[in-house]
């Protein structure tokens, strides 16, 4: 990880894309604004169990705003690849230096995921389904298709399709006598996790990336042998969650072409529509909307719901020209893994602190959880706001 003391070059920027970062950070270091505690105090409420709905993790099949936090941050780790690419080669890195960069970068994303998945455990803790290293273990191969013609682009993702549900299908499914309480899924997660007939294939930690896991994880030296994860989230996620960064990668090569902008937003909507056909299409035949698998129907599901907000984005800020309100979010957007790691790091120690000098009133009651959000967010913001102001730009 480096930083710089130069801001990047504007003409290599998009601004709606430093914005939509920024917000898809902040909406994460929310932690959901407390409203899951603010909508037990209304539980007849239609607008807050609404909101509380979007703003907490479903328990298996579809997904709502919070959801899409993980494929926004993955849609545009491939947006960007285009925009790096370009920007080495005009600094003259040859063919070489930047193979060797972004093995480094994806090891880096690996190590970065096991460090934060290790957290304050005894010895390192080898898991890889923290975002950064599902990204790490698929950024090589996306690199790979950078530069390559829509239709190869377009082949590898239908591939990753294919192959991922079929090794899913294959799978033999569970039986009836299965133990799943022993897999780690409660009887409450069982009435939505633990699916009948054909979709028997993606129950939770009884699926084909739940016996990789149990056999691959354990070949790291471990406290105790795996079993299960909790979540449900496997390390093979990373195989269709590239179907997510293709996407990224296809929109911001679409963006730094030469079509007229006007272009380039209806590229954005298409694609949008056509993965939203596709997801409603597999998600009713082949394979349910999963996000804890990264089921390609649910890929396809996210992918149309991030390339529409990022068109919003893109046609106010960029070709609308309404930059000056979005300053705030790209304070943020230029510095995402700053943000990220500190929030992963430090959003407790933030937490307690404020509990400290401004005392436990202000952070108890039904709002209590809100005011404590707004807090943490107030205290990353001002943390990349400084970095700004001293045009330190963290990347890896």
């Amino acid at each position: 990880m480096s930083s710089s003391s130069e801001s990047p070059a504007v003409s290599e920027r998009l601004v709606s894309l430093d914005a939509y970062r920024g917000f898809t950070m902040l909406f994460m270091a929310s932690s959901g604004l407390g409203v899951s505690q603010i909508a037990k105090e209304h539980p007849n409420s239609p607008i807050w169990q609404f909101l509380k709905y979007h703003t907490t993790h479903v328990a298996w099949m579809g997904g709502g705003a919070w959801d899409m936090i993980q494929p926004s941050f993955m849609f545009m780790v491939g947006m960007a690849v285009p925009f790096s690419k370009s920007r080495r080669s005009a600094e003259g890195q040859d063919k070489r230096s930047q193979l060797l960069h972004l093995v480094w970068r994806a090891f880096v994303l690996v190590a970065l995921g096991v460090f934060l998945t290790t957290g304050s455990n005894k010895q390192p803790v080898f898991g890889f389904h923290n975002v950064l290293a599902q990204i790490g273990l698929g950024y090589v191969f996306l690199t790979f298709l950078a530069g390559r013609t829509p239709r190869v682009q377009i082949l590898a993702l239908l591939g990753i399709c294919v192959a991922s549900w079929a090794a899913f299908a294959v799978t033999p499914i569970a039986g009836p006598g299965t133990d799943y309480a022993a897999l780690g899924v409660s009887a409450e997660q069982a009435k939505e996790a633990v699916l009948s007939g054909f979709w028997g294939h993606w129950n939770m930690n009884a699926n084909f990336a739940a016996h990789f896991d149990q056999w691959f994880l354990n070949l790291f030296p471990r406290e105790k042998p795996f079993v299960f994860d909790k979540g449900g989230y496997q390390t093979l996620n990373f195989v269709p969650a590239l179907i997510t960064m293709i996407l990224g990668l296809m929109a911001g090569e679409s963006l730094r072409s030469e079509r007229a902008p006007g272009e380039k937003l209806r590229w954005l909507l298409k694609a949008g529509a056509i993965c939203l056909l596709l997801a409603i299409t597999t998600g009713t035949t082949i394979c349910p909307v999963i996000k804890k698998l990264w089921t390609p129907s649910w890929a396809f599901y996210s992918g149309a719901v991030v390339l529409w907000v990022f068109a919003l984005f893109y046609w106010f800020i960029d070709i609308r020209g309404y930059q000056r309100w979005s300053f705030p979010l790209v304070v943020v957007g230029m510095n995402s893994i700053a943000i990220y790691m500190a929030y992963q790091l430090t959003g407790s120690w933030i937490r307690s602190t404020g509990r400290t000098w401004l005392g436990n009133t202000l952070f108890e009651g039904p709002y209590g959880g809100l005011m404590q959000s707004l807090f943490v967010v107030g205290v990353l913001w001002s943390f990349c706001f400084w970095l700004y102001r001293r045009k330190i730009f963290l990347k890896i």
